[in-house]
């Protein structure tokens, strides 16, 4: 089965537009917007896998169209895997990156051990297939926030091997090791298959 159209979760026009460069070159992608989803879809997973799988199934079920879509979360080993699923809403309901990254570290301050990785999880539904890929990058939490770029914890985060945070990195470098890029790898890699 040639799949020649697929829906991604998301409403991010951006988001939408870097995976579509990366895309095989026979398949649209298209956004809730485009195929008019704008229900309010409950992400009341316990795991990062979960939610992700909630979002494909709910689509696929609901409109009968190939759909993946995408979840990520912070784990960090002193705190038993914490914020994990609720990465977004770790210091309350508002999405606050900044109020986020201070609970973390307050919450690190007297831990020695500053392991951490972000996952991203990629669920793919489809009339023959229900499968996820993760990718995951490995590092650490600094003590104070470094650099500019990027976005959510980014400039709390240094990647394994190397000396900056997300948030002092270059696009190109940030997006060819991140977990994101990762998990995308592998799904289109999948696809191309």
């Amino acid at each position: 089965m040639k799949i020649e159209e697929i829906v991604f979760a998301t409403h991010n026009t951006n988001k939408l537009k870097e995976i579509q460069q990366m895309m095989p070159v026979h398949i649209r992608l298209k956004s809730l917007s485009d195929i008019g989803c704008h229900d309010e879809i409950i992400e009341d997973a316990l795991t990062i896998e979960g939610n992700a799988k909630i979002k494909a199934d709910f689509v696929y079920e609901k409109y009968g169209i190939a759909c993946f879509a995408d979840d990520t979360g912070l784990e960090v080993e002193a705190l038993n895997g914490a914020p994990g699923v609720q990465t977004a809403r770790y210091a309350g309901e508002e999405k606050n990156a900044t109020k986020n990254m201070k609970k973390l570290l307050l919450e690190l301050q007297d831990k020695s051990n500053r392991k951490a990785h972000f996952k991203t999880v990629i669920h793919f539904k489809s009339a023959t297939t229900s499968k996820s890929f993760t990718g995951i990058c490995k590092g650490h939490i600094l003590e104070t926030l470094r650099g500019e770029k990027g976005f959510g914890y980014d400039p709390i985060f240094q990647p394994e091997n190397y000396n900056l945070s997300f948030a002092e990195m270059d696009a190109e470098t940030k997006n060819e090791i991140s977990h994101r890029a990762l998990a995308f790898k592998q799904f289109l890699s999948f696809l191309r298959a």
